[in-house]
């Protein structure tokens, strides 16, 4: 059955959840949303679990058509959700009648947009996971981005929709959205194969996002970054957030959907809190990075946690 109508896809609409880990050593990424906290407050305002499957939407979001009575909520970047044509609250838990439209438009701020459904989406996991791997066809629906006239199930929610309803993460505690921003990185597990000079112009910036930015990694453009002893290693793991820097010296971040090993020198690993930040970028934006510890990396997390748990409040709340 068909909950949610494909109307227009949009630029790029993937259903995602939280990831299939633990298949690395197999050659296959956890894939997941890019921006990890609103996805799950995208979630928990139509009282959802953290990883139910969702919608993440890149630059402009697709139209659906609601053909039955469903809560949603949209997160994420500023892309002028609407329903039926009229403006609508992001952020917030928001009630469809049967025949309601939900649109987008380009965003005005960020890059990607997460909307979720009471109930999560419903559709078969793959390796454990509703996640969509798009180069490996992994996934979501039969791997692929939505298309025009695609149909979504909804599973049941978890209780009232009436009780939900309103549920809305406050302006004062959503995150701002930067044409340039700072991402803090633990240096390694390769850096002693950069000169102090290399490392320096890394770190001082800024990087400029070049259109060839995806799920799977971002190459920016910048401040030469030098090597001391050519750029090739033996081939090893790549984290999540994992900075290669290549012969030429320019860095390339890589993200969710990435190769699960390299061969190129990696000058740093961007902390997981900070891969968001990257997440909401898109060319021509730019990026600092910072250094910090591991323990520094560790507060940041605790802080994150802290404020994804505090963040919504109900509709009685205000």
């Amino acid at each position: 059955m068909s909950d949610l109508v494909v109307v227009d896809p949009g630029l790029l609409t993937t259903v995602q959840d939280l990831g299939r880990p633990g298949y690395q050593r197999l050659g296959i990424p956890p894939s997941g949303p890019l921006d990890r906290p609103a996805f799950v407050l995208a979630n928990r305002l139509v009282g959802n679990p953290d990883g139910a499957a969702g919608l993440e939407l890149t630059l402009r979001g697709p139209r659906l058509e609601a053909r039955r009575e469903c809560l949603v909520a949209v997160t994420g970047a500023e892309m002028g959700f609407t329903v039926n044509g009229q403006p609508a609250a992001a952020w917030t838990a928001v009630r469809l009648a049967a025949g309601d439209v939900v649109g987008f438009r380009m965003a005005a701020a960020g890059c990607r947009a997460y909307l979720a459904v009471a109930g999560g989406l419903d559709l078969p996991p793959a390796l454990g996971s509703r996640a969509t791997y798009l180069r490996g066809r992994l996934g979501g629906l039969d791997g692929r981005a939505l298309q025009k006239g695609d149909g979504l199930p909804v599973g049941a929610p978890s209780g009232p929709l009436e009780r939900l309803k309103g549920r809305s993460v406050p302006a004062s505690r959503r995150p701002v959205l930067a044409t340039e921003v700072e991402c803090r990185v633990v240096l390694g597990p390769q850096d002693d194969r950069f000169t102090p000079a290399g490392v320096d112009a890394f770190l001082a910036g800024p990087y400029e996002v070049t259109p060839q930015a995806d799920r799977m990694g971002y190459r920016l453009k910048g401040p030469v970054i030098t090597h001391t002893a050519g750029h090739d290693i033996l081939s090893d793991g790549i984290p999540v957030g994992g900075i290669q820097v290549p012969g030429e010296g320019q860095p390339i971040v890589l993200l969710v959907d990435r190769q699960t090993t390299g061969g190129y020198t990696k000058i740093a690993t961007v902390i997981s809190t900070d891969i968001a930040r990257i997440g909401q970028t898109r060319p021509g934006h730019r990026i600092r990075f910072r250094r910090v510890s591991l323990a520094e990396a560790h507060v940041a997390l605790r802080d994150q946690q802290t404020w994804v748990d505090t963040a919504v409040v109900d509709g009685r709340s205000g």
